[in-house]
C-alpha cells in the first residue's frame, strides 16, 4: 500500500513524465513547544546510537517517542529537502510498539541488538518487504504494476534483526545513475546546508536525512562514488566496504559487478556499529562466500582508537591530483590503448582549486593526529588510470537486473521480460544493457554491447577479472613499496553545485569525483567530515585501506574525527527558496 508521501508522486509524475512533486506535508510550526518537546529536541538532536541505548536504559524515553520524534522532524522539512521518498509511519510506529512491549515485559534485557530502538532510513532501491522497491524511477511506481517487495533485502534483516526501526526510504536518482539526486520518482533532493545546492547522489536522500536528524543512520548504495561523494556533500561519514563484506542480495542493481552498499551515519562510532550487523555471509550474494575467514573479526567498534593514526602513512593518489579520468563501468579489452586513452580523457573532472585548497587544509589534520601524508608522482598515477580503466562491466548489467527481479520483484514480473510484458514497456537500456553502445574509435560507428553471462561468458576473464587484479597490484605493490598504510584524497573534485542555476551550459548533473576504481578492486573506503568550504558548505575526505582491513579503516576515521571534530550540523529552514523543486 502506498502511503500519503508515495500516493501523491505517482499521480503528478504519471501526468507529467520525470518531474517530482511535492508531495509531502509541507513545513509546518506549532505557536509554542511544551517543555517535554523542548527536552527530546535537546536530547535527540544529534544523538548517537551509545546516547540513545543510554536514555532507554535509563527509561527517559519509549521507542514509540523517539520514532515520532523523528517524524514530527520528518513532516516538518522533507517538504522542503526532500530527502524522503516514502515514509512508513505506521509501519515504524508498530515495530516501535512492539519493542516497547518487550522492553515492559523484560526490562533492560541484556540480548537487545545494538541497533535497538535506533531509527533508520532505508535508500529506495534496497527492498523493504511491503514496500515499494521505486529505485529512483516511475517505472516501478505504475499504479496496478509496483515493485512491492516480497522481503527484506539481507542488510535489512540485518538491520532489523539488531532492532533497528525502518522509518522510510530515501530519494535517489533512477536507477542510482546520477552524481546528483533528481529522480523521476520523487524530483529533487536539495543539500540541508543550502537547499539550492546538490547533496549529491545517487545517496543523496539518505545523506540529506541522516545530517538532518531524520533518523539516526541509513544505508547507502555505491556504484562508482555513490555513498562517498554524497557523504562528503552533507559532514557526515559514509563507509564503503570490502566488496564481498556486505550482501547486496535485495538492492536494485546499476551493475552488480561494481555496486556495494554501506552504512551512513553521523559519526564514525554509529557507522562501525552499523557495519558489525550488516555484514555476513549470504548465499544469496556469492561474492560474500568466504568472507568470514578474510574480513577482520567484529564487531568494528573494538578498532575505534583515537591514537590509530599515529605512525600511520598515506600516500596521495596522483590520478586524483592530476585530474586523471576513468570512464565509468571501464573500457572493453579489445579496444587500443590509444583509445582507451581518449576514453580517459573525456571522463576527467578537474580537481577544483578550492577543492585542493580544503584537502590541504584537511590534511592538516591527519598529521596532528600522528600520520604522514605522502605526495610522489608515482602514487597510483595515470598508469593506474589506464589499467583501472580496462576493467569493463557494461557486458553484464542485464545478469544483475534479471537475478534482482528473478529473487526480489513482484509476483508479476520475475524477470525482464516479464516486465515488459506485464507493463507494455521494456525496462531502459541503463538496467538491462542491449541498447547501449559506444563508439570503440572516434571515427567508428555506433557498437551495440552485447549482454552476456558474468560465469559462463569467455570473455569476462579478459574484460573484468585480469584487468582488476593488475590495478589491484598496482594498488598494493605502491603500498609495500613506499611502506603506506593506505591512501588519503578529496572524497570529490568540487564543491556541490549550485542548482538554481545552469552548470557547464546545462542542468547540473552534480558534483563529479575521481574515485570510481574503488569500486572497480573492490577496498575498502571511508569518507568523513574534513571541514567546510568558505560557502559554509561541507568538504570529506577520502582514506581507502587495503582489501579486508575495514577495521584498521575505521580506526584511522574514528581517530580523525576525535582529533577535529570537524562536523557541523545544518540549521534547516521551514520554508525554501525552491518550494517544488525539481
Amino acid at each position: 500500500m502506498m502511503n500519503r508521501f508515495v500516493l501523491g508522486a505517482v499521480l503528478a509524475a504519471l501526468t507529467i513524465l520525470g518531474a517530482g512533486c511535492s508531495h509531502s506535508r509541507g513545513a509546518t510550526s506549532s505557536p509554542g513547544e511544551t517543555p517535554f518537546q523542548t527536552a527530546m529536541d535537546r536530547d535527540l538532536t544529534e544523538i548517537t546510537v551509545p546516547q540513545l541505548e543510554a536514555l532507554y536504559r535509563s527509561h527517559k524515553y519509549t521507542v514509540t517517542e523517539v520514532v515520532r520524534w523523528h517524524i514530527g522532524r520528518i513532516e516538518k522539512y522533507n517538504g522542503i529537502y526532500r530527502a524522503l521518498q516514502n515514509l512508513d509511519e505506521a509501519g515504524a510506529l508498530a515495530a516501535a510498539a512492539r519493542e516497547d512491549a518487550e522492553a515492559e515485559a523484560g526490562g533492560n534485557d541484556p540480548a537487545r541488538g545494538s541497533l535497538w530502538g535506533i531509527p533508520i532510513v532505508i535508500k529506495a532501491n534496497t527492498s523493504v518487504k511491503g514496500l515499494v522497491t521505486t529505485d529512483g524511477w516511475i517505472g516501478y511506481m505504475i499504479p496496478g504494476h509496483e515493485l512491492v517487495a516480497p522481503k527484506d533485502a539481507t542488510i535489512v534483516a540485518h538491520l532489523r534483526a539488531a532492532g533497528a526501526i525502518v522509518i522510510g526510504q530515501t530519494n535517489m536518482p533512477d536507477f542510482a545513475a546520477s552524481d546528483t539526486n533528481r529522480s523521476t520518482a520523487y524530483g529533487r533532493t536539495g543539500n540541508a546546508y543550502d537547499v539550492r545546492f546538490s547533496p549529491g547522489g545517487s545517496s543523496g536522500g539518505t545523506v540529506t536525512a541522516v545530517t538532518s536528524n531524520y533518523a539516526i543512520l541509513g544505508n547507502g548504495t555505491d556504484t562508482g562514488n555513490s555513498i562517498r561523494m554524497p557523504s562528503a556533500t552533507s559532514s557526515v561519514v559514509g563507509v564503503f566496504p570490502t566488496g564481498g563484506l556486505v550482501s547486496i542480495a535485495g538492492i536494485a542493481p546499476l551493475d552488480w559487478l561494481l555496486d556495494n552498499t554501506g552504512p551512513i551515519a553521523r559519526t564514525v562510532t554509529d557507522a562501525a556499529i552499523a557495519l558489525s550487523v550488516m555484514t555476513g555471509e549470504d548465499p544469496l550474494d556469492p561474492r560474500t562466500v568466504g568472507s568470514s575467514a578474510k574480513a577482520q573479526p567484529g564487531p568494528y567498534t573494538r578498532y575505534l582508537n583515537g591514537d590509530a593514526l599515529k605512525g600511520k602513512r598515506f600516500g596521495v593518489p596522483a590520478c586524483v591530483l592530476t585530474d586523471a579520468g576513468i570512464p565509468f563501468q571501464g573500457i572493453p579489452a579489445s579496444v587500443s590503448a590509444a583509445e582507451v586513452q581518449r576514453q580517459t580523457e573525456a571522463a576527467r573532472h578537474s580537481l577544483r582549486p578550492e577543492t585542493r585548497e580544503a584537502f590541504m587544509k584537511a590534511l592538516d589534520g591527519l598529521r596532528a593526529a600522528g600520520a604522514t601524508v605522502v605526495f610522489d608522482d608515482s602514487i597510483l598515477s595515470d598508469d593506474f588510470a589506464a589499467t583501472v580503466a580496462r576493467v569493463n562491466t557494461v557486458p553484464y548489467i542485464r545478469e544483475g537486473t534479471e537475478k534482482f527481479l528473478a529473487e526480489f520483484g513482484p509476483a508479476q514480473y520475475r524477470s525482464v521480460d516479464a516486465y515488459e510484458k506485464v507493463v507494455g514497456s521494456p525496462l531502459p537500456p541503463t538496467i538491462i544493457g542491449g541498447n547501449q553502445w559506444r563508439r570503440l574509435r572516434q571515427d567508428a560507428p555506433k557498437q551495440p554491447i552485447l549482454q552476456a553471462v558474468f560465469e559462463t561468458d569467455p570473455q569476462a576473464a579478459a574484460n573484468v577479472l585480469v584487468p582488476r587484479q593488475k590495478a589491484l597490484a598496482i594498488y598494493t605493490g605502491t603500498l609495500d613499496r613506499l611502506h603506506l598504510d593506505g591512501y588519503v584524497y578529496p572524497a570529490a573534485q568540487m564543491p556541490p553545485p549550485d542548482e538554481t542555476m545552469p552548470q557547464d551550459g546545462k542542468l547540473s548533473e552534480g558534483p563529479h569525483s575521481a574515485t570510481g576504481w574503488v569500486n572497480m578492486i573492490g577496498v575498502p573506503a571511508v569518507v568523513v567530515p574534513g571541514g567546510f568550504y568558505p560557502s559554509g558548505l561541507p568538504f570529506g575526505i577520502e582514506i581507502s585501506a587495503r582489501p579486508w582491513k575495514d577495521g584498521d579503516l575505521l580506526g584511522w576515521a574514528y581517530a580523525y574525527e576525535q582529533a577535529t571534530h570537524h562536523r557541523k550540523p545544518p540549521v534547516l529552514v521551514e520554508r525554501g527558496l525552491l518550494p517544488n523543486a525539481r
